[in-house]
């Protein structure tokens, strides 16, 4: 009797570990590393908590220890107790096992099968199963109830649905914090149609006036040729239509355009680039190459082989 009770409490008591100790290695990060940011009263406290949930676990086990020394002293002292069954027996036999039928009387239970001197035995089905198939069949009633005639609940399908739909919704949510996180040190270049159209609208609603409709220029500078007064990249471009150039007349848009439209304007500023406006203005500022897919600069590129075809002519 003693070794099953101590047996299940190791049972027990591992089964408490086991579970404290099956979480990942990120929950496990993130467990020392919220422990490393408490102060000294918050650790205190936490371990006040811990010493209370040890000394109640210890209560636990010495209340266990103490019923059975006393069940066991009112065995000694009443031979009438000792012959009855435990209350571990008395679970067993009812939910677990049940009460099997000794050996001398199997022949009661013995069918006719033989299978080459192997009898079978019509045992019940054991409690635990028993009740495992009423539970079954009452939750199978209910569940048919409430998907097939009430409509309660969600059904498989529609709960997909409404996750996709959640997950649809984060989506647009990370999406509008992307681009509103957009600034002038992580801008792209991005010459896709929708970035192009929409760049294309917030040019001609803003810009025409002083570049022209086809980047020829006017009170500013043309974008249609290699010369540019603050910079040709995306970050560049987008910086000053940012902050503008208040000095030579540029306002700053940042106030009037999200950062997603100031890309998308961006973008199309830089997609005008070679094209050929119909009066352009001359050009201004510094030259400027893209660099090229290795990140060398594509000017020194063209002198070296300025530079090869001069030798190549001498």
């Amino acid at each position: 009797m003693k070794r099953n009770k101590i047996a299940l409490m190791t049972i027990v008591l591992g089964l408490g570990c086991t579970s404290a100790y099956a979480q990942d290695a990120a929950e496990d990060k993130g467990f020392w590393s919220a422990l490393g940011t408490m102060d000294s009263s918050e650790l205190m406290l936490l371990l006040m908590i811990m010493v209370m949930l040890g000394v109640l676990v210890m209560l636990l086990l010495l209340m266990i220890y103490l019923m059975s020394f006393i069940v066991t002293l009112l065995k000694q002292e009443n031979p009438a107790l000792a012959n009855q069954p435990s209350w571990w027996e008395s679970f067993k036999e009812r939910f677990v096992f049940g009460k099997l039928k000794p050996v001398e009387e199997e022949d009661e239970i013995m069918l006719s099968h033989n299978y080459d001197g192997i009898r079978e035995l019509d045992n019940f089905m054991p409690p635990w199963l028993t009740y495992l198939f009423y539970g079954s069949t009452i939750f199978a009633i209910f569940y048919l109830i409430n998907y097939s005639a009430i409509g309660w609940g969600k059904t498989p399908e529609e709960e997909y649905q409404a996750q996709l739909k959640a997950e649809e919704i984060a989506a647009e949510k990370r999406k509008a914090l992307a681009l509103a996180s957009i600034d002038e040190s992580n801008v792209e270049l991005d010459q896709s149609e929708f970035v192009l159209t929409a760049g294309a609208d917030i040019y001609q609603n803003n810009c025409v006036a002083c570049h022209a409709a086809d980047g020829g220029g006017g009170v500013g500078p043309n974008f249609t040729d290699e010369y540019w007064l603050h910079g040709g990249s995306i970050k560049d471009v987008f910086k000053t239509v940012k902050y503008g150039i208040p000095d030579k007349g540029m306002i700053p848009w940042q106030d009037q355009l999200s950062p997603e439209e100031i890309m998308q304007v961006s973008n199309f500023i830089l997609s005008m680039r070679g094209t050929t406006p119909a009066n352009p203005k001359e050009p201004q500022g510094e030259l400027y190459v893209p660099e090229s897919d290795d990140g060398s600069d594509a000017a020194d590129d063209s002198a070296m082989v300025k530079a090869d075809t001069t030798m190549v002519g001498t």
